[in-house]
């Protein structure tokens, strides 16, 4: 019986297809061509394909050999909708910042019509208007700007603390070398965690909470992008899956809802006046979290009112899916390069030891201000590796002119991250790894401003990515210090492969098993965790 549904939807898919080829035409009616694609018989078979099985990211060698055939921006329609993927820096340039507010938008997703969710009451998803606004400025303001670091730097000791002490473990373990992917994964994820709810959580809760966020994500992104072609059909074949992730959504309610209520009473206890003593690196409790500054959001479009318990659980959710894989997955690259580049991995430390003095405990995010051969190894991890290789989709929303080309009102337009940072035509060597290309005020602007694009790891214009600085900390502070205490060297059996796989991120084909060797002797830290 699956089989006949399978074939059914299939069937269905072609006939539909076959109906928008007949409507499709490369230039519109009033002359203005849209960017090129493949013919029509193979566009039917693509756009199938794309809809009812990929996201654009696993349709990558697709796109790269379209490009090589078309050029830097080419169509396909996908189900009802036009897709357009940009590919060149200067077309993207155009696009998102000289023309920015008209490619702000994002397409709305069926799976969430389907799911009874309102993507309007998220910073990536939602659509370009007053909600948005006010969600990423609170998000910015309250928890992401730079000048609210200070925040977080118990956090980010605690989180280090956690992260050094089971890389110990690692290297002290007489067995093979073990996979470091699953220690960043939860070291990273342990302090967004405490950013968003404000507490110290014991690890088999943690454990818990990255779990149920780790099967949403993969679920929804695995099984529901069906749902983008054809939904009302995927609706009637795929009920099962929609009952799968209305599940996953209510366990994930289960475990945030009493952190937030958690937090909700110890900021109603704050306000009625109990004084809070000064805090030091072995209390379990932050005075700002992400979560605190959702209780004061009042939507002005609707009377006022806060955000309900369902949407700060999608949020708090959101704040911890955009930033514990990207940055892990960061992560992971950037030790992998240094492990297979030796001498870079020991001019980064010798910058390390000389900028940080012997007695402190971490490298401290002061001490990383005045690292700049650690911030160019950084941006070139970025540049070489972007943990994914497409932004969000934007959509048009009124008809925009790129490249000589028309971008029609309604369009998604993508952009591919991974082609700009590796075009051989804007880097020396692109598929190496120096880091120098970076240093002696040679830097880039990854935001893409009035200089212009040449990477893009974080999206740029209007929508760019609400947590990019916050990530670059992160990114410095932990390679700094996993640098600092140990010294990463290939293990025999275990050589550094820098193959491609998608999983929800694009991360290591072959997982990173370096062999770690303690630059010191062990040191107790304040707190165990």
């Amino acid at each position: 019986m699956a089989t006949l549904h399978i074939f059914f939807l299939i069937a269905t898919t072609i006939l539909f297809a076959l109906l928008l080829l007949l409507r499709f035409r490369r230039v519109q009616g009033d002359g203005r061509r849209l960017p090129p694609g493949p013919p029509s018989l193979l566009l039917l078979f693509i756009a199938a394909w794309l809809g009812l099985t990929s996201s654009p990211a696993e349709a990558e060698p697709l796109l790269q050999r379209l490009v090589r055939r078309y050029g830097p921006i080419v169509s396909l329609r996908v189900g009802s909708r036009l897709a357009i993927f940009v590919a060149d820096r200067r077309l993207a340039h155009t696009v998102l910042v000289q023309r920015g507010a008209a490619l702000a938008d994002r397409p709305s997703f069926a799976s969430a019509r389907i799911l009874g969710a309102d993507d309007n009451y998220s910073v990536t998803r939602a659509g370009y208007g007053p909600v948005w606004r006010l969600l990423r400025r609170n998000l910015v303001a309250g928890t992401l700007h730079p000048s609210r670091g200070r925040r977080f730097t118990h956090a980010r000791f605690w989180a280090r603390h956690v992260l050094v002490d089971k890389l110990r473990r690692l290297a002290d373990d007489g067995e093979a070398p073990a996979p470091v992917t699953p220690t960043f994964q939860y070291a990273v994820f342990y302090l967004l965690l405490i950013m968003c709810f404000g507490e110290r959580l014991d690890e088999k809760v943690v454990r818990a909470i990255a779990a149920a966020q780790h099967e949403q994500v993969r679920y929804m992104f695995s099984k529901m992008s069906v749902f983008a072609f054809l939904p009302s059909v995927a609706e009637h074949l795929f009920r099962g899956r929609v009952r799968k992730m209305l599940s996953l959504r209510r366990r994930q309610k289960e475990l945030f809802l009493p952190l937030i209520n958690a937090r909700r009473e110890y900021k109603d206890k704050k306000r009625g006046g109990e004084r809070e003593p000064r805090r030091s690196k072995s209390e379990t409790t932050l005075e700002h979290s992400y979560v605190d500054t959702l209780f004061d959001v009042r939507l002005p479009e609707e009377g006022n009112r806060p955000l309900t318990d369902d949407e700060m659980v999608n949020l708090c959710s959101e704040f911890l899916t955009a930033g514990a894989d990207t940055t892990s997955t960061a992560l992971h690259w950037i030790m992998a390069e240094l492990v297979k580049n030796q001498a870079i991995q020991e001019r980064l430390y010798k910058e390390i030891k000389a900028k940080t003095k012997d007695g402190h405990e971490e490298v401290s995010e002061e001490d990383i201000q005045s690292m700049p051969y650690l911030k160019a190894v950084v941006l070139e991890g970025l540049r070489k590796h972007p943990p994914v290789h497409f932004v969000l989709p934007h959509m048009a929303a009124e008809d925009v002119e790129v490249g000589g080309y028309l971008v029609p009102k309604g369009a998604t337009v993508n952009f591919m991250v991974a082609e700009m940072g590796r075009d051989e035509r804007e880097w020396e060597k692109p598929m190496e790894f120096i880091p120098e290309r970076f240093s002696g005020g040679r830097g880039v602007d990854v935001t893409g401003g009035s200089t212009g694009i040449r990477m893009m790891p974080f999206g740029v214009g209007r929508r760019i990515c609400a947590g990019l600085n916050i990530a670059v900390l992160h990114l410095l502070y932990f390679v700094a210090n996993m640098v600092r205490e140990f010294e990463w060297k290939e293990a025999a059996g275990h050589e550094i492969d820098l193959a491609e796989k998608l999983e929800f991120m694009v991360v290591m084909k072959k997982q990173l098993r370096p062999r770690l060797v303690p630059r010191k002797p062990n040191m107790q830290t304040e707190g165990h965790m």
